[in-house]
């Protein structure tokens, strides 16, 4: 079994199969006035988008972002993938959700067959 079955949330956008995301990078937010600087998260998408033509759709990547912080997120991207590795190996489904625990972002697993399991990644 794949990704298929797997979801993680996004800061804004809601859901996206993890078997949709072809990258994984984090990237600071250029600073502005009266406006610190802020790491993201952020997935890569490939999908289609835009509008037909005779040849057929042009294919672009969309990012996603999944969560800010104030400060680096040292190895999210990795533990992320390692994260998608590990379900992956289990076949299990469900929703993982992203967030932050003293400047650390971890990932939450949340399977689709109960409703208050989780395991921490």
């Amino acid at each position: 079994m794949g990704l298929e079955n797997i979801w993680v949330t996004t800061l804004n956008d809601g859901l996206v199969r993890a078997d949709h995301i072809v990258g994984i990078e984090s990237h600071q937010t250029p600073e502005l006035p009266g406006k610190r600087p802020r790491w993201l998260l952020d997935v890569t998408l490939a999908v289609s988008v835009g509008s037909g033509t005779r040849e057929g759709w042009e294919v672009m990547q969309l990012h996603r972002t999944l969560i800010q912080t104030d400060s680096y997120p040292d190895k999210a991207a990795e533990n992320l993938a390692r994260t998608f590795d590990d379900l992956r190996r289990q076949g299990v489904s469900g929703v993982v959700r992203v967030g932050t625990r003293h400047d650390f972002v971890r990932f939450e697993f949340f399977p689709f067959d109960s409703n208050d399991n989780t395991d921490d990644y």
